[in-house]
């Protein structure tokens, strides 16, 4: 399908040329029917003789409902122009024109309407001259009159060609249906409709509607129930999870994650301006949101926006004036801006984007970001950047980063020496990271990531620890069992700090409080015990490992809680 949004003024035909391509009447209120304008946009359908199916969506033209007109052309692709034969150019053709233009539109037909009335030609070559001064560039024009039929063949002929040099939409891109009507349907419940510029949609599919989860239920495309919608298309999506009174024009429906939400951005005008208001009124879709304005140069502005807005780096918006009917054309560069806050940094911001660079430029300011984040915000992985976990950073970062690790873990073993190396928590803070997980992929032989640490590879105790654990070890060697109790161990220098560093390194086991054996102990007491009867007491297992109590039953409880035996109703224990 391919869906294209008329312009003109008000009395031109636009709604009567839509009749007599489609034989539908696009306006849907009986108050425009009866007024012989059309207020609110309106929606036709056909198929064309070489078998494209078309959807138009009808605008209004009177100036006093160019919001309207907004929300219609906002997400679609192309134009139908359409201008009188017996009045010509107007200021309202001029308005929508300017929209078009501001929007950067590429692709329209032109169509001179009420041939019948006055000779088509003269306005034909003028509107023709005019719109090549705009985005639309030389357009195709033909004359026709809704009234008779006459020429209106030709436009059918002539959109089709439009239609066939339009660009192929993205159908994988993530999905942001901007919304254009939302109402309710007995039986059903709430529906929405809008334009699928991009995009897939399927029922089932789960979607986010401002901040709350939805849920396709089902949808049409141009009247007939469909599994799925390929952009791009009019579709009608039934809803769940959420009422039509919480819905409105200009909501957004999108692929969880893909967009940013966002009520800052900077954006750069299509066109210099020497001055803006204060205040203007930003239309993305068929969205429309009131802001305050900064220029941070005459090209580039930063936006307030009154409302959040799903926005990416790239869009297109249209700046409005009211008061004035102006209209300016700006691309978003940044939804989520640095602040301002010292003496120049507004000239030093507009430097930075006129400067471009892309997502390198804009990774390297952040440093490290999120992923998802920054993709969201509409950038693409750039090639240079280290990806660590969720996480990406600036290209050339992370070497600078892991060249600073060696001195943090050399400071850290001065100030605690019985440690192996500094938590991977205390490298976060050293290094600014916003996340502990980012040490794993800075840390650099000979230095590995160990049990939470950042350690030296061939790191080991203090030469003083070292041989009383030795020592400790000797004796455990000759009797594994035996372990010796505090006096011993302090009288051979182990408190308990220079205890935790041994069991931290693998050298000593804790089995219970003040209870220290050899590496391997489970399995020379689960080897012990496999001579004896089964079930059996506490009494059988100090015998069987020929200790005292004091060591018999932390060892027989530590046993128990790594599963090696099981305790039994009677006290007995069993191996497992």
């Amino acid at each position: 399908m391919h869906v294209v949004a008329t312009a003109g003024h008000v009395d031109h035909g636009k709604s009567s040329l839509v009749s007599a391509l489609t034989g539908m009447q696009p306006d849907r209120w009986e108050e425009e029917r009866r007024r012989g304008l059309t207020i609110d946009l309106g929606f036709a359908w056909t198929t064309l003789a070489g078998g494209r199916t078309v959807a138009v969506v009808d605008v209004p033209g009177h100036e006093r409902f160019v919001g309207n007109m907004l929300a219609g052309v906002g997400s679609v692709p192309a134009a139908l122009v359409v201008v009188a034969a017996d009045d010509g150019w107007s200021a309202q053709t001029a308005e929508h024109v300017a929209v078009l233009d501001a929007l950067g539109v590429r692709d329209a037909l032109l169509v001179v309407t009420k041939a019948d009335l006055a000779d088509p030609a003269p306005v034909l070559a003028d509107v023709t001259a005019r719109l090549a001064e705009t985005s639309l560039g030389v357009v195709p024009g033909v004359a026709a009159s809704a009234r008779t039929g006459a020429g209106v063949p030709e436009v059918a002929a002539a959109l089709e060609a439009l239609l066939a040099g339009l660009p192929a939409p993205d159908v994988a891109a993530p999905v942001r249906l901007w919304v254009d009507r939302a109402f309710t349907i007995r039986g059903a419940g709430t529906v929405v409709t809008g334009t699928l510029a991009a995009g897939t949609v399927s029922a089932g599919d789960r979607l986010t509607l401002g901040g709350r989860d939805v849920v396709v239920r089902g949808l049409q495309s141009l009247g007939a129930d469909v599994e799925t919608a390929r952009a791009t298309a009019r579709v009608a999506l039934n809803l769940r999870g959420v009422a039509v009174e919480d819905l409105s024009r200009g909501d957004a429906l999108l692929t969880p994650d893909a967009y940013r939400e966002t009520a800052e951005l900077d954006v750069t005008l299509v066109r210099p301006v020497d001055r803006l208001p204060a205040e203007l009124v930003v239309h993305v879709g068929s969205a429309t949101v009131a802001a305050r304005v900064r220029p941070l140069d005459d090209a580039t502005v930063r936006l307030r926006l009154t409302a959040p807005l799903a926005l990416r780096v790239g869009d297109r918006l249209l700046l409005r004036d009211p008061g004035t009917r102006t209209v300016h054309g700006a691309d978003v560069r940044d939804v989520d801006p640095p602040q301002l806050r010292r003496r120049g940094a507004a000239r030093a911001r507009a430097e930075a984007l006129a400067a471009g660079g892309g997502a390198v430029a804009d990774l390297t300011r952040r440093r490290v970001v999120l992923r998802s984040e920054f993709v969201a915000m509409g950038w693409p992985v750039p090639a240079e950047a280290t990806a660590v976990g969720r996480w990406l950073l600036a290209p050339g970062l992370a070497d600078e980063l892991a060249a600073r690790v060696p001195a943090v873990v050399t400071r850290y073993r001065q100030l605690r020496p019985l440690e192996p190396g500094p938590p991977t928590a205390v490298l976060r803070s050293a290094l600014d990271l916003p996340d502990a997980e980012l040490v794993a992929g800075l840390v650099r032989p000979p230095l590995v990531l160990r049990e939470g640490r950042v350690v030296a590879a061939d790191s080991g105790l203090p030469e003083q620890v070292q041989r009383a654990v030795d020592g400790v070890l000797a004796r455990l060697a000759l009797e594994p069992f035996a372990a010796p109790d505090t006096e011993a161990l302090i009288a051979a220098g182990l408190g308990a700090r220079e205890l935790a560093a041994a069991v931290r390194d693998g050298q000593l086991v804790r089995v219970g409080e003040g209870v220290y054996l050899a590496p391997g102990v489970e399995d020379r007491a689960r080897a012990a015990l496999a001579g004896v009867a089964q079930p059996f007491t506490l009494s059988t297992a100090r015998q069987a490992w020929g200790t005292s109590r004091r060591v018999a039953v932390p060892l027989a409880e530590w046993l128990d809680a790594r599963g090696v035996t099981l305790q039994l109703g009677d006290r007995t224990r069993r191996l497992r």
